[in-house]
């Protein structure tokens, strides 16, 4: 078993010199990388690293109750912060859980570096005790993995880890540590790992931006289409500029919300399968789309070969991969997106000729706004998330687990500001929200917090309602529960002649539940309880708290673009 006493070995000339292990490496090369929070879970393997963390009273270490949680809030810590989130499990099982999180990670190009413990060497692939190939199995979701094999090589590959995780197209790395690797004396004698050869921003070609700029100047129905790209790049003020200057629309996706702030009236809100209809009819009217730092996610296009089908599209991203993958770029653009944009800004100081479009657009917005009927009887999910909306000036940081509650909040919710908004987008990963929401209070503990989530993704995670007790995080819980999994339920309804196959949920008392745990909790069941509950809610100053929202079961979220097919199929409501 590893010690955390530094020893000291002759050196033959009188002189002492410092040993550590390989832990005691790791741990110090994570406080040299700025490393002050990490997510994690403790086991056989991992024990020598938890030895070492046992003295490093500088780093956080949040306990949490199941590693795939770890590897949300480090997602959520990230997505809060832009810095890079770390996570840390055992061998075999408690690695395999992190999997989830780490290919939520991926998905939405988030910076994490998960920091995975390993059997001994000796034993690696003899089937020792809770063995598991992480770097096996984590190869597709992962921008690179290492194994370290000697602890002199820890320092270097822990500064990569987060060179690579942070640098380009961000997303997640692996750092998988043998038992005896942690284990093992190391002189002090290698002095501090080269710097990372990582390039920095990519600056765009200038011969593409004028072309961009001049595909602009000429357009008659331009779209700005902004997704994640914008905020993980800190593009929002370029953005604006851009859009300030020119007049150009824009429509942001579920991952670039914030990107801009949407209450700025040259914003159509989110498209895509939920999203506006104006946002949608404009993008499918327009003759020219710039898209910046998004992937034409499906969810968005809906069939391919219909989505803006009289545009021409000026693609900018950081991935060269991106660029023409699922539609063609008659611009290509592989940049940082904050260069680019404020390139772009330049070579367009003056507004464009859009008086016509914008006629068109402001006829949509009046004719098709977001729209839903609040009785007196049963409580709408809408106007939970408007009235959230409104209480928090749209400041709060949100994060929402997957479903019906989700896409409400997409609609109601219109951030002010980047990193404000949090959700799984790529991967869709129920359990998402609330862990996310866990890392994002870490991160900023002075920010009013809210996890939205649904009755069936909450109960996947709730578990560390504990952990939030424990760190006294004022994480505010708002439960839309209306007894089923919603969005599957929906679907059924539309596509599946109401046959609703395992779909209903026999619930616990949530309220009663976040009191057990030792946070507070409170149930409504009426429209007139919802704002003095949120305002309650919101209120509560110290430790976590949950609302359980009873809303109308029957409710589906319109508008709706069904799966595969094009704007002209939207259902409207």
């Amino acid at each position: 078993m590893a010690t955390s006493a530094v020893q000291a070995t002759p050196t033959g000339s009188g002189r002492e010199v410092a040993v550590r292990i390989g832990a005691q490496v790791l741990v110090e090369t994570l406080r040299r990388l700025g490393v002050t929070a990490i997510f994690g879970h403790p086991g056989g393997a991992a024990l020598p690293i938890y030895d070492a963390l046992y003295d490093a009273r500088d780093i956080a270490h949040v306990l949490v109750r199941h590693e795939q949680v770890a590897a949300h809030a480090a997602v959520g810590y990230a997505r809060a912060t832009g810095r890079v989130g770390v996570c840390l499990a055992t061998s075999g099982p408690g690695a395999t859980n992190l999997v989830t999180g780490l290919t939520d990670a991926y998905m939405d190009s988030i910076p994490v570096v998960a920091i995975t413990a390993q059997v001994p060497t000796a034993v690696i692939g003899r089937d020792a005790f809770q063995e598991a190939d992480i770097i096996g199995l984590t190869l597709p979701i992962t921008k690179h993995s290492y194994l370290v094999r000697d602890p002199a090589d820890l320092p270097a590959a822990l500064t990569e880890a987060f060179a690579v995780a942070a640098s380009g197209r961000p997303g997640p790395v692996v750092v998988d540590v043998p038992r005896d690797v942690s284990q093992t004396p190391l002189a002090a004698t290698r002095g501090e790992p080269a710097p990372s050869r990582r390039a920095g921003p990519r600056a765009p070609h200038a011969g593409q931006i004028a072309a961009a700029a001049a595909l602009l100047r000429d357009a008659r129905r331009p779209v700005i289409y902004a997704g994640g790209g914008v905020i993980s790049a800190g593009a929002s003020v370029e953005l604006t500029r851009l859009v300030d200057q020119t007049g150009v629309p824009v429509t942001v996706t579920l991952m670039g919300k914030g990107a801009i702030d949407e209450h700025h009236p040259r914003c159509l809100g989110m498209l895509g399968m939920h999203g506006t209809v104006c946002a949608n009819y404009a993008v499918d009217a327009a003759d020219v789309v710039l898209a910046v730092g998004v992937r034409f996610d499906d969810r968005v296009t809906g069939r391919l070969r219909d989505f803006a089908p009289q545009a021409r599209f000026i693609h900018i991203d950081i991935d060269p991969a991106e660029i023409g993958k699922n539609k063609p770029a008659h611009v290509p653009i592989v940049a940082d997106a904050r260069a680019a944009l404020g390139a772009l800004a330049d070579a367009l100081p003056d507004p464009l000729p859009l008086e016509a479009w914008w006629r068109q657009l402001e006829e949509w917005q009046a004719r098709y706004p977001l729209r839903y009927r609040q009785g007196d009887d049963v409580i709408k999910p809408q106007f939970v998330c408007e009235t959230l909306a409104r209480l928090t000036g749209d400041r709060a940081v949100v994060v929402t687990d997957v479903g019906q509650h989700q896409m409400w909040a997409a609609q109601f919710c219109r951030p002010r500001a980047p990193r404000t908004f949090i959700s799984s987008g790529g991967l869709g990963a129920m359990g998402f929200g609330f862990p996310a929401a866990l890392g994002a209070q870490v991160a900023r503990p002075d920010a009013t917090v809210v996890a939205l989530v649904g009755d069936g993704g909450f109960q996947m995670t709730m578990q560390d309602l504990i952990t939030a007790v424990e760190w006294r995080l004022p994480v505010k819980v708002v439960v839309l529960n209306n007894g089923s999994l919603g969005m599957v339920r929906q679907w059924q309804e539309f596509f599946y002649r109401q046959r609703y196959s395992h779909v209903f949920l026999r619930n616990p008392d949530f309220a009663r539940l976040a009191e057990v745990f030792g946070a507070q909790g409170r149930s409504v069941r009426r429209p007139d309880e919802v704002e003095a509950a949120l305002a309650w809610m919101l209120a509560v100053p110290d430790g976590p708290c949950v609302l359980d929202v009873h809303v109308d079961p029957q409710e589906n979220c319109l508008p709706m673009i069904p799966s595969g097919q094009s704007v002209k199929e939207m259902i409207l409501g």
